[in-house]
């Protein structure tokens, strides 16, 4: 017997590693001699490097770059596949833990993010995967931007590194110091959310309050963003302002695609083309995932669905073990590759007393359908 275990984590309770280690506790049980194929997911946030590690080997890296408030700061990354690709999640040097009560993402940068990648290119990988979320900043990247080259003009002609207060002073941009090092190099960005870059449904409105924005300060940020993205159109003659996700991480998106020529993807994609998940699945009898709550984000290519796709094609069962499922969806869940969907909350609780107990029933779970199986 051969399962291939790749759970999303529940948000708050378990992480997709003690789910999946969880998970193969109960198979040795069940299946001795069992092969038992683990894969925490990453999603892109605080985490992904650890997981992508753990799931197909690597080392970490360490490196001193700066932190959301220019300060140096010892960070990392992970150097996968034989040293070819790098994994760099932005939340280990502009993630929100990092400001700790100094949060305001009027001066917060991403310029670290930047570091990262440059240090990432001289060790002369090929790929760089670059994971977003968990952010403290709004600086649509600009930062990150800075720290390989690319120069900002204020309108006297000064150059400057913008953050999210002082995106509105950008005059202009010069594209030609970029860093040559990237040129060759592969770089995709893992972004689960279809934000754009402003409005109501953008960067600042959305996310700016969890960031320390006040009402006044998010119009503030918005009208910043709205106008990189004015400046961005007509340095390079594309606007991207709508395009989803752009309005990830403070805009982050938008950065990665104009000032790297980043391709968006969705971090489950990223994770099963990173995993060879296709030629991994082909002697597979089982697919366990799950996730905190199967609804109908899931089904806009979330981890469960994400998984269900690429199964169906090789007519895989697929096993989604969740925190809770929203009855609408199901059915569709079904149709798009999902076999079978186990909740595993065993008892009418509220969520403030079941999350205590979430390791229990995840276990309690796992064993029955594998006594079923």
């Amino acid at each position: 017997m051969k399962f291939i275990l790749i759970p999303d984590s529940f948000k708050g309770t378990l992480s997709s590693t003690q789910i999946c280690e969880i998970c193969h506790e109960k198979i040795a049980k069940h299946f001795p001699g069992a092969e038992v194929v683990s894969i925490p997911v990453a999603d892109g946030g605080e985490g992904s490097v650890d997981a992508f590690l753990a799931a197909v080997g690597g080392k970490r890296e360490h490196t001193t770059v700066k932190n959301p408030y220019f300060e140096d700061m010892q960070s990392y990354y992970g150097l996968i596949d034989g040293g070819q690709t790098a994994v760099i999640e932005m939340a280990s040097c502009a993630g929100l833990p990092l400001v700790e009560d100094r949060k305001n993402p009027l001066l917060t940068t991403t310029y670290g993010v930047g570091q990262q990648i440059l240090t990432a290119a001289e060790k002369g990988v090929k790929k760089i995967i670059v994971g977003l979320g968990g952010s403290s900043t709004n600086d649509g990247g600009c930062g990150a931007a800075a720290a390989v080259g690319i120069k900002f003009y204020d309108q006297s002609g000064k150059e400057f590194i913008p953050t999210g207060g002082t995106l509105i002073d950008i005059a202009g941009i010069d594209l030609s110091g970029k860093s040559a090092l990237l040129n060759d190099i592969e770089i995709i960005t893992m972004c689960d959310i279809d934000n754009p870059m402003y409005g109501p449904t953008g960067a600042s409105f959305v996310f700016g309050l969890q960031k320390g924005a006040d009402a006044d300060m998010v119009k503030e940020l918005d009208k910043g963003i709205e106008h990189l993205s004015h400046i961005l159109a007509r340095e390079t003659g594309n606007d991207i302002s709508q395009v989803p996700g752009t309005g990830a991480a403070g805009a982050m998106g938008a950065g990665m695609i104009a000032f790297f020529g980043s391709r968006l993807q969705m971090g489950i994609e990223t994770v099963l083309d990173t995993v060879k998940f296709d030629e991994l699945i082909r002697g597979a009898d089982y697919i366990f995932t799950g996730e905190g709550k199967l609804d109908s984000q899931s089904l806009r290519g979330k981890v469960v669905i994400g998984i269900a796709q690429r199964a169906k094609r090789q007519q895989k069962p697929v096993i989604a073990i969740v925190g809770g499922a929203d009855d609408e969806e199901i059915q569709s869940a079904y149709e798009m590759g999902v076999t079978a969907v186990f909740p595993i909350n065993r008892l009418p609780q509220d969520f403030s007393v079941s999350r205590g107990h979430s390791a229990e029933n995840l276990g309690y779970t796992v064993d029955n359908i594998l006594r079923l199986l």
